[in-house]
């Protein structure tokens, strides 16, 4: 016994040094209950409501011989263990160790997770519906039990009954129950999976969230944002306007973050480039009115998106956007290129001449030069239906 016990003393001090502190024994809401019960009779004791977001407990039960007493209580046991995997490492026989104590007095016992389930064992003794049966008359038992192995827990919150049966055919006997919940910190604040998963599918319908291919990271920086502000029941008691503004205020924190914001503009112009390729140039306007009207657009940006405006027969609007695009920086060939299309398509052959024979000995690109540009850009407005008799006009002034 002195070697077990030293044992356990050892591997508790491991635990106290290397786990980590995610949740809480709850001593405050745990159950005590010392209970006679008559030969060969059947007793229901429930527990204390156990606290949301209970994930683990441990309980133990004790049968006591007449005025014996117990050495140590099961809160003051768990007091020195951080956490369940304490327990899981030495099982329950850490808990047997400095549970010295039992009587020669027996009995079968099993857990119900409701009272209606519990009250027909007391009537019947039946333990079908039970989520855990102990069939071997025991003087002491102790187990921990979690959410994840054990159907006896939900985390919701709800008790639990214990339905003993006296084995002891001719005296009473004395049972005591403890029963202490493990609490997990984050769950106790009401976030359920169900809870979590119905704020990132709100999300998901945000505006924010729909300007980006994958909105997931954004929708869990929402989540993660929410949850440290509230509990999941303070923020249901929100009005819907509270609410929303909520969801509103921590979207653009998310959006604003620089990982989150460079991510989704990015997204936006490989997807209008896309789109461009397969000649969808009003579905393209539409991504790149986005980085727009965001205030982070580049003069690519409004390169791209004045051309969509001119291949869709929108002069006015090209011609508009890639003015705007020239005040972000004049040298930038392919919006220069652009500009000189938008001149010419709206009339003024005469600023289009001025552009095309300004650069007309240079590269827009490192490889492709302005004069092959043009040709290139010529035959797509073609191919969408633009003609201008100048085209031709231009072309032989740049040969």
């Amino acid at each position: 016994m002195a070697k077990q016990f030293l044992l356990f003393i050892t591997l508790l001090f491991t635990t106290l040094t290397f786990s980590q502190q995610d949740g809480y024994w709850d001593k405050d809401r745990s159950t005590t209950k010392e209970i006679n019960v008559s030969a060969r009779d059947r007793i229901v004791i429930k527990t204390e409501d156990l606290p949301l977001g209970t994930t683990e407990i441990v309980y133990r039960i004790t049968l006591l011989d007449e005025n014996q007493q117990l050495a140590n209580s099961l809160v003051s046991v768990l007091k020195s263990i951080p956490d369940p995997t304490g327990i899981s490492q030495g099982s329950a026989g850490a808990v047997f160790v400095l549970s010295k104590i039992s009587g020669d007095d027996k009995c079968t016992y099993a857990i119900f997770s409701s009272d209606k389930l519990a009250l027909e064992y007391k009537d019947s003794g039946k333990t079908l519906e039970s989520c855990l049966v102990q069939n071997e008359p025991v003087s002491k038992d102790a187990k921990r039990l979690s959410v994840d192995k054990s159907s006896c827990l939900s985390g919701n919150g709800s008790a639990l009954w214990f339905g003993f049966e006296s084995k002891n055919w001719i005296m009473n006997q004395k049972i005591v129950l403890e029963v202490v919940p493990w609490v997990d910190k984050k769950l106790s604040r009401g976030w359920s999976l169900d809870n979590r998963k119905a704020i990132i599918d709100q999300c998901k319908t945000s505006n924010l969230a729909q300007k980006m291919g994958n909105s997931d990271d954004f929708c869990v920086c929402v989540l993660d944002k929410i949850q440290n502000k509230y509990k999941y029941q303070e923020f249901q008691k929100l009005l819907t306007v509270e609410r929303s503004k909520v969801f509103k205020d921590s979207g653009n924190s998310c959006f604003g973050e620089t990982s989150t914001s460079n991510a989704v503009y990015s997204d936006l112009r490989n997807q209008a480039s896309l789109l461009i390729k397969k000649a969808k140039y009003g579905d393209a306007i539409e991504k790149l009115g986005v980085i727009v009207s965001d205030g982070k657009a580049t003069v690519l940006d409004y390169s791209a998106i004045g051309s969509c405006y001119l291949l869709t027969k929108q002069f006015g609007k090209g011609l508009k956007y890639l003015q705007d695009g020239e005040k972000l920086d004049s040298t930038e060939l392919l919006l220069q290129l652009n500009l000189a299309h938008a001149y010419l398509l709206n009339d003024n052959y005469k600023e289009a001449k001025k552009i095309y024979k300004k650069y007309q000995n240079q590269n827009v690109t490192d490889s492709l030069s302005w004069v092959q540009k043009t040709e290139q850009d010529f035959k797509a407005f073609q191919k969408a239906g633009i003609q201008n008799k100048d085209f031709e006009r231009i072309l032989k002034l740049l040969e």
